[in-house]
């Protein structure tokens, strides 16, 4: 297969390009490639106004920068984030990302950026040429939503909670303006966010033909968009952030509905976890104890500063401090944690 690629530029910025793939411009062979390229580029940057682009051209599937994955399981592959808060050395590049393969192929996640996206969909290419049916996207936050274009150009179906959409309504603009900050404006080029087209407020199956998947909503835990995914074939879970290992656990969303879903197991339990942070383990509480200790550290500490009466100034580092015995393992402890005492102390002073 050939794959269209652009060098696309900031219009403020001339000197920042980055080579942009195009899905829309895949073809089986070099010619039939090139012979669309000018059309498909064209309207590319009449819906990206801020780039400009020149030099459209078709390379193989091998050329194309991709990123690393391992197949988890028969027909799961897995591409493990950097264990860190987004930075420009990471380029955003944090989150797990996974495909399923069944007679078409579905996504879960997308990445933090177009870049990542493109990347990630070269990582797919360079296992199958089936079609990608669908992207599943597992809550809100911008390291596993905002490579979705890219998927969508390549004709796959977005699906997520129901709750998804306006969550991501709300942040939006903020996103678009702190995201290339944290990262680098290079590694954040093009980068857009993609529409809904489906969304799930039950539990429902979704085919993949020969395969299916799973879909449950969950209540507020980690953010209040949640979702878990289901390989039934090889009862491999898809949990996003509702599992960490390694990088700090961060609240977004209700602290006792986390812990009460950590405290539910699944029925029956899944032989293998892929998290939204770390490594893929096989048992329930290799992938939840953890994670456990520290919620429940925080609620405590939380409670036991709101009991002394500490003002929330005086209470984040209080809670800082009183959490250091779990703090062991977990990647960006002292920040993430300061940002879940505030928002602990916020949802428990009135308990």
């Amino acid at each position: 297969m050939f794959h269209l690629v652009l060098a696309a530029c900031l219009a403020a910025q001339p000197a920042t390009c980055q080579p942009r793939l195009l899905p829309a411009g895949d073809a089986p062979t070099r010619e039939d490639c090139e012979a669309r390229a000018a059309p498909v580029a064209r309207d590319w940057l009449a819906r990206h106004p801020q780039l400009t682009g020149d030099g459209p051209r078709c390379v193989e599937t091998a050329a194309l920068p991709a990123l690393t994955v391992q197949e988890a399981a028969p027909g799961v592959h897995v591409h493990q984030g950097a264990m860190a808060q987004i930075s420009p050395q990471n380029r955003g590049r944090i989150a797990n990302l996974s495909f399923v393969i069944g007679e078409t192929v579905a996504v879960i996640d997308a990445g933090g950026s177009r870049a990542e996206g493109e990347a990630l969909y070269a990582a797919i290419r360079q296992v199958t040429d089936r079609p990608i049916s669908h992207l599943i996207l597992t809550h809100m936050h911008p390291d596993h939503i905002l490579g979705a274009e890219v998927f969508s150009e390549a004709g796959a179906t977005i699906v997520a909670d129901a709750r998804l959409p306006e969550a991501v309504a709300r942040r939006a603009e903020s996103w678009m303006a702190s995201v290339p900050r944290q990262i680098g404006a290079a590694a954040f080029a093009g980068t857009r966010i993609a529409s809904v087209d489906q969304t799930v407020d039950s539990p429902q199956a979704l085919s993949l033909g020969d395969r299916q998947l799973r879909l449950t909503p969950v209540a507020s835990a980690h953010t209040g968009s949640d979702m878990t995914v289901l390989d039934e074939e090889t009862a491999t879970l898809f949990t996003g952030d509702l599992v960490f290992l390694g990088l700090t656990p961060s609240l977004d969303g209700s602290l006792a509905g986390w812990l009460d879903w950590i405290a539910a197991p699944p029925d029956p339990e899944p032989a293998l976890i892929v998290p939204g942070h770390g490594p893929v383990v096989e048992s329930w509480d290799e992938a939840v104890t953890p994670q456990r200790q520290y919620l429940t550290a925080l609620r405590d500490a939380t409670r036991e500063a709101i009991g002394a009466g500490l003002p929330l100034s005086q209470a984040i580092p209080a809670i800082v401090a009183a959490m250091q015995p779990v703090s062991e393992g977990w990647a960006d402890f002292r920040s993430t944690t300061a940002r879940n005492a505030a928002a602990a102390y916020a949802q428990l002073e009135w308990e």
